[in-house]
């Protein structure tokens, strides 16, 4: 695979890393900024909502950019917001740059989605595009619980500063492995204009990739956000424990991303159709088994590779859906995936608040991932879901 998408990859492994550190250091912000912990929880819900609407918007902003110029642009106004977060002592600037950190955190996945999968052969768009979203699944397993320390150990601030420096070494292997005449046609010279790009939407088969992929990512984020009472209070276990099982998840993101990636190029049909209710099952599974410990770190690993593995081959169809519209195309999977990580946990604390006990998010993922089938199943969706072979 090309040294150029392994560069992706690190950049987006840095910016999942501060997309998911944050809830571990809301407590810190909260009282050096003399703020409630309540109020320091929008800079989650300003990063979401960010990640939603900036995907379409940066991208049509920068689609007659070269493709390098676009993800150093994004990549370095990604730093610049982490330095202003980390010297500012207002709530509001914090938050503002939390707002445009995720607005350039959207622009850059989108290009990043939309430049792997040309960088690679038409057979290996699914491996590219498991490779890119290891970033994320790596953040989960090493950068979160990393961040975490580092702020407990030398301050909240300092981990925004970690951040803006590790932007560094992905800006200089974009700048080194990324050509500017790589995945970006030239808008005057025969790219599709943007109207018609976003017309794509129109489509029906679009639609309903990014719908299926909204609502696994939805129920992944709804289990993955309430983790940690369950750890504690449902299992037993000390706090300790919850970093572990979180990385846990995160090893098994990384092994579903990677596995998904080898199929999701040939045989897409069949990791829906297996793998689709094998993350139902392994939901409901976990929410009577939770109390457990044993079951639930096993279970919690399995879930992470499931849910990764069988949301990575939708973002991948909606890819392949989207083939229409080459420069707004990677904003759209990102838009689905956001979508998905912005409402899952919305729900799943309106579950929480219903008094269900601490396994009502997790339950509100296999309501989520039974939705997820039964769409799939009306539609034929994996019967007809799109491969190499297709597509040849």
């Amino acid at each position: 695979m090309p040294f150029a998408l392994y560069m992706l990859a690190l950049a987006v492994f840095v910016m999942g890393t501060s997309e998911f550190m944050l809830a571990g250091l809301l407590p810190a912000i909260a009282t050096d900024l003399d703020v409630t912990v309540g109020t320091a929880g929008l800079l989650t819900s300003a990063f979401a909502v960010g990640m939603v609407l900036g995907a379409p918007l940066m991208a049509a902003f920068a689609r007659r950019w070269p493709p390098r110029t676009a993800l150093l642009v994004c990549l370095l106004l990604f730093a610049a917001c982490h330095v202003i977060a980390a010297v500012t002592p207002v709530f509001p600037v914090l938050l503002t740059a939390r707002v445009l950190s995720a607005l350039a955190n959207a622009g850059f996945l989108a290009v990043a989605l939309a430049t792997a999968t040309t960088l690679v052969p038409e057979d290996r768009k699914g491996r590219a595009l498991a490779i890119l979203l290891s970033g994320t699944t790596i953040a989960t397993v090493a950068g979160v619980p990393a961040g975490a320390l580092l702020g407990t150990a030398a301050g909240w601030r300092t981990t925004f500063w970690a951040i803006s420096l590790l932007c560094v070494p992905a800006a200089i292997g974009i700048l080194r492995g990324v050509a500017d005449s790589q995945a970006r046609a030239d808008v005057s010279t025969g790219s599709p204009r943007l109207r018609a790009e976003l017309a794509q939407l129109r489509s029906h088969r679009l639609l309903l990739a990014m719908a299926l992929a909204a609502l696994v990512n939805g129920g992944t984020f709804a289990a993955f956000t309430f983790l940690a009472p369950v750890v504690t209070e449902t299992a037993g276990l000390g706090e300790a424990w919850v970093s572990l099982v979180l990385v846990m998840f995160g090893l098994g993101s990384f092994l579903g991303v990677t596995v998904a990636g080898r199929l999701s190029d040939n045989r897409p049909g069949l990791v829906l159709a297996v793998g689709g209710p094998l993350l139902l099952t392994g939901w409901i599974a976990l929410a009577l088994a939770a109390s457990d410990p044993v079951l639930l770190v096993v279970l919690v690993l399995v879930q992470g590779m499931l849910s990764f593995g069988v949301g990575s081959t939708l973002i991948a169809q909606v890819l392949y859906a989207a083939s229409g519209a080459p420069t707004m195309g990677g904003s759209y999977a990102t838009a689905a995936l956001n979508i998905g990580a912005a409402a899952g946990p919305v729900l799943g604390a309106l579950g929480l608040a219903t008094g269900a006990g601490n396994l009502a998010a997790v339950w509100v993922a296999a309501g989520l991932t039974a939705l997820t089938l039964m769409v799939m199943l009306l539609s034929k969706f994996h019967r007809r879901a799109v491969s190499v072979e297709t597509l040849g």
